[in-house]
């Protein structure tokens, strides 16, 4: 309960601080967007490569490579779908592909998750973490937020 309180306000803050309307401050991202990065992934507010926030929509049908973010915690919430999600241990032939970003190929040692929908995985900063599998396929939102690993947890 105290998680999911403190995500609520994490994430909160994070929609807050975007701003995307010089005049209000204001982030807004209609239903049709929102649909399309579902739908094909992307990006729907933030500040890429700033270090501060990006808000994704995003939709996968196979694995990914395994990703670690140096300084940025992924706050992620699976709207359908499902997947096998593997978080922590070592990272396999990680190299940097992006200022802040590595990229493997596997990870050693990691703790397996098995994702659906309703389901919210906080990932904080320097973990790497990873889709392995997706039988069909999977849906979700993506805060990533440099918000320092003591108060992810």
């Amino acid at each position: 309960m105290r998680f999911l309180l403190a995500l609520t306000i994490v994430l909160s803050v994070v929609v807050l601080l975007m701003a995307a309307d010089e005049s209000s401050g204001v982030a807004f991202v209609d239903h049709d967007k929102v649909a399309a990065a579902l739908d094909k992934g992307g990006p729907l507010v933030g500040r890429e490569g700033l270090g501060t926030y990006n808000v994704h929509g995003s939709h996968r049908e196979k694995a990914g490579q395994v990703e670690l973010h140096e300084k940025d915690t992924d706050f992620i919430y699976i709207t359908d779908g499902s997947a096998t999600f593997v978080a922590g241990g070592t990272m396999v032939g990680g190299k940097t592909t992006r200022p802040g970003q590595l990229m493997g190929s596997d990870i050693q040692g990691g703790q397996i998750y098995h994702l659906s929908k309703g389901d919210v995985i906080v990932v904080p900063a320097g973990i790497p973490h990873w889709f392995k599998e997706v039988p069909k396929s999977i849906d979700y939102y993506v805060v990533q937020a440099a918000v320092p690993v003591s108060e992810a947890k």
